[in-house]
């Protein structure tokens, strides 16, 4: 009985916080699309605007990363899923921008729902262009990504007087093939670097990092479903990271942290 009075009280308390932020939402329209993002993985990282979106869709585009309980938000959407995780099937790039035309053609309000944050590594400025020169109208409503979000939850700040002055995010998914990113060079800059889309190469990443100048010692982490009841985190070093996730048992989707900022992550807890 005191469980369903103070469960409504919650609610009367958060709804009574709505009404206090007077968050007006606008209107998605028959014929648009709006490119969301849903945060790291658990609900309450949702922003307002990407909620109230999911409430007004009749169309869900949405990845594989994106959350069962967040996708069951859009009620009265017809979904569409598009997969998007390293290493499984997915829809290829142009045949989602191919869907998000035609049914917004079709007068749809589209909703296309990414992990993390449209535009950091989601593919959200491909989309973009190629709704701009069909001219359908569009929007891009951000989302937390996933790898600021995903240290904040795992207790590694981003930045930290007397450690770093920057961040460097990248994308690991082109380590060892002639698309890949100077990783010596992001070594040099003695700045902490936070990899997406990393796992499967970690090896090689780690091993270009030190080849960098980076030293063994380097603290490393990698973080899996962050925010979410499955999330895991090992800690190591540069040396010996790969190694122990492997022991660990960790797949995508993760990210991996190297720097300094890493070894706050004891410091703060207590245990340095």
């Amino acid at each position: 009985m005191s469980g369903g009075i103070k469960k409504n009280g919650e609610n009367a308390t958060l709804e009574q916080a709505l009404a206090r932020l007077n968050f007006k939402p606008r209107r998605l329209e028959p014929g648009h699309v709006w490119l969301a993002g849903a945060g790291p993985g658990d609900p309450g990282c949702l922003t307002l605007e990407v909620l109230a979106a999911l409430a007004e869709a009749d169309a869900l585009v949405y990845d594989a990363l994106v959350s069962p309980d967040v996708v069951a938000v859009a009620g009265n959407a017809e979904l569409f899923f598009a997969g998007k995780r390293g290493g499984k099937p997915s829809m290829k790039q142009d045949d989602i921008t191919a869907l998000l035309v035609r049914l917004a053609r079709d007068g749809r309000r589209v909703v296309r729902l990414k992990g993390g944050d449209p535009y950091i590594f989601g593919r959200g400025g491909e989309e973009a262009l190629a709704l701009a020169r069909e001219n359908i109208p569009f929007r891009v409503l951000p989302g937390l990504t996933s790898g600021l979000s995903a240290l904040a939850a795992t207790g590694i700040p981003a930045t930290m007087r007397g450690i770093n002055k920057a961040v460097i995010l990248a994308t690991g998914h082109a380590a060892g093939t002639d698309d890949d990113i100077d990783w010596g060079a992001i070594a040099r800059t003695g700045q902490p670097v936070v990899v997406y889309m990393g796992m499967a190469n970690l090896p090689l990443i780690a091993a270009a990092l030190l080849d960098g100048g980076l030293a063994p010692s380097t603290p490393a982490a990698v973080i899996v479903a962050a925010t979410t009841p499955q999330e895991r985190t090992v800690v190591a070093t540069l040396a010996t990271i790969a190694e122990q996730a492997a022991a660990a048992g960790l797949a995508s989707p993760a990210l991996i942290v190297v720097g300094g900022i890493v070894a706050m992550r004891a410091a703060l807890a207590g245990q340095a």
